[in-house]
């Protein structure tokens, strides 16, 4: 029996005329030729005249496209434009890949048939300029009839909402010319970012979309592309810059951006287990910066003029992404985070490990690619500057692919003003530190603030939140759970949004009134989060060692030294406390135990006290070592979201919680952090942490999530009493009171 026909990986390019669909067909074939035999088909070739569109698309898919899919060739008729009819005939060979390039290539009865549709846009004046260009005045009498049919089919068949890679060929837009407002509502029409200047001058936009073409998840061989050679640079400056100034002067003006913060790094009895040495700063600039979303089941990664839409759970394409691109980790520093994926989890990122399918305010998880980052050593007194060498991006002589030459005929390195900018930046820091540690505590209003400080309300009144404690405590007492981690939230909204300068200042105030080490800012599009997180979720070594620090226990600091010493005293002693924690702890010993070496869980910290700036924590630690070769992303997953955070056990205390609370977490209660390319990751639960969101009223809305463990012998007045304790942190750096109820 002979064997089956090899079926072609069949990619289409579609988009209005002009838009540049030709010419990025053949750049891509030219490119994909090195690994593969390449065959590119041009629909213009089949539309049977000037009113032939929906006629040439039918055509196109009879004709050509069902052949190719069963693996024979196509046999098809060019249309004889003077002649008015179909004449010459021609054959199209199942190649490894074919590339349809046309107006409908991605059309909808296509689509099922392809295994990738793009679709390339640019404004309509440009696009008309360069078809009359090409075709001179053979098209200028038809453009605005064949226009006509463009845009009625396209508003039936939205084939750039469908298609796995959206492309933006427009010109470079006056980078001083976007809106730096962070939380400014969007325009009506938002319409999608221009290609960076940086991207568009640097790399030909080929390469930009075999990246995206090739994180798809295509049917085996695929692209046939080498696997990138990925190697992280480093430069080290002597320094203890003043972190604010630094973040300002290189990241202040990026519309994303991420500090990973150990803020209370030198403060008076510090963190355990050197987890205030490391602070984390960088933005999706450079060449291989990238910026993802995922929202409900679909991961939208948006890289310089191109954007991928992957259908699919986040965990599988976080698995791929940080299982695939890895790097060795760098000689000569300690620190674990070696350039890599930055940002947040959602807790509704649940649906994925267990919990309901329930869908939050905002993306369920945001986070940049590094491509170049800052890391401050503040145990050291110095800072390294991370940069990556990407094979992807480099042409075969060992320079970058369309970068200008110097003077000499060497291709420039595009990390070079980047690395002079950050040097300089350091030293301006570092001679700022002394007076930025001299710096008074903010006024009662802080001066960020429009007006008077803003007065936050409780989502759930303190009757309401009684209740719940009383419904969580039934719940228990029925044998449905042993442990509620029970939640709200306060909320308030600023008349305008806050400037990148503004948002610096109000984390700059939340850090001083509440250092903590896992301290962040990040600003992801249209979302903010500033907190001052104590807790450790996870960290995962690149030798595969797990860690977990839940956290489960609070007291305010006290007035003085001996109500201080009494609060903490009593923390220690209460077994009602130590209950809540040691029931997480079995938690997450479960949890890491699903991906561990038999008996490597271990427990070597037990209901330990912590104190910070505002509170005292009952803190554990948990142990493990991950099975060689098994998926660090799954065992992220697997303990997802924190238990300190749901309660025990732990799927059906979240079906609880969906019941009682009134609204979805969102970013609260989920990680922020890193996955090194070293196979590294470090989490926090997002708690303290104020989230920063556009308002449709033009204002900016501030949202804090905060919540304590309910268990059988919980009193519901003192449970409420944490939660208040719990805001007065975040709160008290912006000068707002936490109401009573």
């Amino acid at each position: 029996m002979s064997p089956a026909p090899k079926r072609p990986l069949l990619i289409a390019v579609d988009g209005f005329s002009g838009a540049g669909k030709t010419s990025l067909a053949l750049e891509l074939a030219a490119e994909l030729r090195a690994h593969r035999t390449v065959a590119v088909f041009h629909l213009e070739d089949i539309y049977p005249g000037w009113d032939g569109l929906a006629a040439g698309m039918d055509y196109y898919r009879r004709r050509v496209l069902e052949p190719l899919v069963r693996g024979g060739s196509a046999h098809w008729q060019s249309w004889d434009w003077v002649e008015g009819r179909y004449s010459t005939q021609h054959t199209t060979e199942p190649a490894d890949i074919v590339i349809f390039e046309g107006v409908g290539a991605g059309h909808r009865s296509a689509r099922g048939m392809l295994d990738a549709v793009l679709w390339i846009q640019a404004p309509e004046s440009v696009r008309r300029d360069r078809a009359l260009a090409r075709d001179g005045d053979t098209y200028a009498p038809h453009w605005d009839r064949w226009a006509a049919q463009e845009a009625a089919w396209a508003a039936g068949d939205p084939v750039s909402s469908a298609a796995d890679v959206l492309v933006r060929n427009e010109p470079a837009a006056d980078p001083s010319s976007l809106d730096n407002n962070i939380g400014s509502p969007a325009p009506a029409a938002q319409p999608e970012p221009a290609a960076s200047p940086v991207h568009a001058q640097q790399v030909p936009l080929p390469r930009f979309v075999l990246r995206a073409l090739a994180a798809l998840p295509l049917p085996s061989p695929g692209l046939g592309l080498p696997r990138p050679d990925l190697q992280v640079q480093v430069q080290t400056v002597d320094g203890a810059p003043d972190p604010s100034t630094l973040f300002a002067e290189l990241f202040g003006g990026s519309p994303n951006a991420v500090w990973l913060d150990s803020s209370d790094a030198g403060s008076a009895g510090g963190s355990p287990g050197g987890r205030s040495r490391f602070s984390i700063m960088a933005d999706d600039g450079g060449l291989p910066g990238r910026h993802a979303e995922h929202t409900a089941g679909l991961t939208t990664i948006t890289h310089g003029p191109v954007t991928t839409r992957i259908p699919g759970p986040f965990f599988r394409w976080l698995d791929r992404e940080w299982g695939e691109l890895q790097a060795p980790a760098p000689d000569g520093m300690a620190c674990p985070f070696a350039l890599g994926w930055l940002g947040f989890l959602g807790y509704e990122l649940k649906r994925e490990t267990g919990g309901a399918d329930t869908g939050g305010p905002g993306p369920d998880a945001a986070l940049i690619f590094a491509g170049r980052a800052v890391v401050l050593d503040h145990a050291a007194g110095t800072v390294h500057l991370l940069t990556l060498r990407d094979s992807f991006f480099e042409n075969p002589s060992g320079g970058f692919s369309g970068h200008h030459q110097n003077t000499d005929g060497d291709a420039a390195d595009p990390d070079e003003g980047w690395l002079a900018k950050a040097s300089a930046a350091v030293a301006t820091a570092s001679r700022t530190a002394k007076a930025a540690a001299a710096r008074s505590r903010p006024a009662q209003t802080p001066a960020f603030l429009p007006g008077s400080a803003p007065i936050f309300t409780f989502r759930d009144s303190r009757e309401e939140y009684l209740a719940k404690v009383r419904r969580s405590q039934l719940e228990i007492a029925e044998g449905n759970t042993y442990e509620v981690c029970l939640t709200t939230s306060l909320h308030a909204a600023l008349p305008a949004p806050l400037t990148p300068a503004g948002v610096l200042e109000l984390y700059a105030s939340l850090r001083r009134h509440s250092p903590a080490p896992f301290a962040s800012l990040l600003r992801l599009g249209r979302l903010t989060l500033a907190g001052t997180s104590p807790e450790r979720f996870l960290r995962v070594g690149a030798d595969g060692r797990l860690r977990a620090e839940p956290i489960k226990g609070t007291r305010p600091r006290g007035q003085n030294p001996a109500a201080d010493a009494a609060l903490r005293e009593d923390l220690l002693e209460s077994e009602k406390d130590r209950a809540e924690n040691i029931m997480i702890v079995d938690l997450m010993r479960n949890d890491l135990s699903r991906l561990a070496v038999a008996g490597s869980v271990t427990v070597p910290r037990l209901c330990v006290v912590e104190s910070y700036a505002t509170v005292h924590q009952l803190v554990s630690t948990v142990d493990a070592q991950l099975v060689p070769d098994a998926s660090r992303a799954e065992a992220v997953a697997a303990a997802f979201p924190a238990g300190s955070m749901t309660g025990a056990p732990k799927t059906s205390t979240m079906a609880i919680l969906d019941e009682l609370e009134a609204a979805p977490r969102g970013a609260y209660s989920g990680a922020v952090g890193y996955f090194s390319l070293t196979g590294a990751a470090d989490l926090s639960v997002v708690i303290r942490t104020l989230v920063l969101s556009p308002s449709p009223d033009g204002g900016l809305d501030l949202s804090l999530g905060v919540g304590g463990a309910v268990t059988a012998g919980s009193d519901p007045d003192a449970e409420w009493e944490e939660v208040r304790t719990k805001a007065r942190g975040v709160l008290g750096a912006l000068g707002s009171d936490v109401p009573a109820g």
